[in-house]
């Protein structure tokens, strides 16, 4: 049986997410291997990637208003065939100038994903929150496969491999997506459904608005941080945990974020039934200690610390993209996940640079996670005043009674 529309796009939607985050997490550990190859610095080589993720930010602006006014189905196809060809090309060059053209072609395209898929769920959702946690799973299973992948890849062949294994099996999925779309098995929905702003007055909407702007800020800086960072903590901190080689490495990424991806479908379940602001300003809240006991953590404790950040850095995103598309009309939807991105990875290129600093000048990363955990509860102060949903006459097609 040819599956239907809605199918096909939750598919390739979901597939696209875990390849977004795959493509923007596996050179961390792809660099551990490249400072042996290459016999240069790790903070030098870490560096190549800051260029790559401001365009996962900047990009995300232009994707989400083209993904409004064209195809987001089109744009998907884009996104895979993109990242598959920057992807092969990195694993074929040599040498760090080559790799920062190739990384940042590869974040360009990877820029398409977050404004133009969570839009596109959002629009085809019935409940909002379990359909963005289930999709948040696939994203989240692909910042965990990212350091398993390349580890792996790494050991069984060479960083090279690593590169140009996903490279190939995107590029395919693209040309899935392209011959779906020439059949004609896929239709663009155009549902409509009621929004929750009409509901605020303009200076709601506005203070919402900004105060989300910074909250995502805030926390994609330290989730980008902690990416970047934590296949090199774990290797300082856990040698004789892990073994030699990377597989161990990317093994226990692999598990702090793929336990932190299922929690998105917990924190979605509770969006849908309780106060999205309080779901948000628990998840906030709680990383301040576990961010703080990263910063001296040590054997288990530090990896269950780090599991606590990410599973509540990961259980507090479907609670937020709703809020946005709360305070937001939803012909505008594209657009103002495009806006959340530009900040929430524009953010990446800071986490990265802060990283390069800290550790080439400490060999540690103890000041990063300090660092974090104060940054992270600005973010819950600054949610506190974002204004709760107004009980009026209106309707909406998500109830929330214990709001």
């Amino acid at each position: 049986m040819k599956p239907s529309s809605a199918q096909l796009a939750l598919a390739f939607s979901s597939i696209g997410h875990s390849f977004v985050h795959l493509f923007a997490g596996f050179y961390f550990i792809i660099v551990v291997s490249l400072e042996d190859a290459w016999n240069l610095p790790y903070a030098d080589l870490v560096e190549l990637w800051t260029l790559g993720a401001l365009m996962i930010g900047l990009a995300a602006l232009p994707a989400g208003w083209l993904g409004d006014r064209w195809s987001p189905a089109g744009m998907m196809a884009l996104m895979f065939i993109g990242m598959g060809l920057a992807s092969i090309t990195c694993g074929l060059i040599d040498g760090p100038t080559a790799l920062l053209v190739g990384l940042t072609a590869l974040g360009l395209f990877a820029a398409i994903y977050h404004p133009v898929g969570i839009a596109w769920v959002v629009r085809n959702a019935k409940s909002r929150g379990k359909a963005l946690g289930i999709n948040g799973i696939f994203g989240g299973m692909g910042v965990a496969s990212s350091g398993l992948v390349a580890g792996s890849l790494i050991d069984l062949y060479s960083w090279r491999a690593a590169f140009i294994v996903p490279g190939v099996v995107s590029l395919v999925i693209g040309l899935a997506l392209v011959f779906c779309l020439l059949k004609g098995w896929m239709v663009e929905e155009k549902r409509v459904q009621a929004s929750d702003n009409e509901h605020h007055s303009r200076a709601d909407r506005f203070r919402a608005f900004f105060l989300l702007m910074f909250c995502m800020f805030c926390i994609g800086l330290v989730f980008q941080a902690t990416q970047t960072a934590l296949p090199k903590l774990f290797d300082l901190r856990l040698k004789s945990f892990v073994g030699e080689g990377l597989f161990g490495v990317g093994a226990l990424v692999a598990a702090v974020y793929g336990f932190g991806a299922i929690m998105q479908v917990v924190g979605g379940h509770l969006a849908d039934r309780y106060n999205v602001k309080y779901i948000y300003l628990f998840g906030l809240f709680f990383q301040v200690p576990c961010l703080f006991f990263i910063a001296y953590g040590l054997g288990v404790p530090l990896v269950f610390a780090a599991m606590g950040a990410v599973l509540l850095n990961s259980s507090a995103l479907p609670a937020e993209n709703m809020l946005l598309a709360r305070f937001t009309p939803q012909h505008r939807h594209g657009l103002a996940y495009g806006m959340k991105f530009v900040l929430a990875f524009s953010a990446g290129p800071l986490a990265v640079q802060i990283v390069s600093f800290i550790q080439g000048r400490t060999g540690e990363f103890t000041q990063l996670f300090i660092f974090s955990g104060c940054v992270m509860l600005l973010a819950f102060l600054a949610a506190n005043f974002i204004p709760n949903r107004r009980q009026t006459g209106g309707s909406t097609t998500q109830p929330q009674p214990a709001e």
